[in-house]
């Protein structure tokens, strides 16, 4: 059961409580017994004493087979995990002075992203005296928001800080 957090919790002999308030496995409430006559009753049954509410006064402690519990919770994490959605950002890189040609090809790329229900991180790094006119970088940022917009919706924007200027784009009605 790797990667699932199961609570342990005292079982049998491990309890070290004098009284207990013991459940039946069917839910319906045995009475404050002895741990000694509560260990038998367990035995008798062919199940475990499991303690589920130690703070309690006295605690509380159920009948029930430990190792199928654990089990049933691994299964309800194991299900739960299943249902999670992974998004994942991409990321195309971009400089102020791009080619028509390169331009079109990342256009393509980031199109065939979101439509495969990924987000898309544009990054528009400056060299040299590039970053004295950020607002050429953020033309071209524009031309991908107004090229994508029919799929995609603008997820966050950056300001000009220095070298790097980002937008990140994702697909509307979220498809992942």
């Amino acid at each position: 059961m790797r990667g699932v957090n199961i609570p342990e919790l005292k079982i049998n002999d491990g309890i070290r409580s004098k009284e207990l308030r013991v459940i039946a496995p069917d839910g319906v409430q045995v009475g404050v017994l002895e741990l000694k006559k509560a260990l038998i009753i367990a035995e008798e049954l062919n199940l475990d004493l499991v303690e589920i509410s130690p703070d309690s006064k006295p605690p509380v402690a159920r009948l029930m087979d430990y190792g199928k519990y654990k089990y049933e919770l691994a299964q309800k994490a194991k299900e739960s995990r299943k249902n999670q959605v992974k998004i994942s950002v991409k990321e195309i890189q971009l400089k102020p002075k791009i080619d028509t040609n390169d331009y079109k090809i990342k256009l393509n790329k980031s199109r065939k992203f979101l439509s495969d229900g990924d987000k898309v991180k544009f990054t528009m790094r400056f060299r040299g005296r590039e970053a004295e006119h950020p607002e050429f970088g953020q033309r071209v940022l524009d031309n991908y928001k107004d090229e994508l917009s029919d799929i995609a919706e603008v997820e966050s924007t950056s300001k000009p800080d220095g070298r790097s200027l980002t937008m990140v784009l994702a697909p509307i009605g979220g498809k992942k």
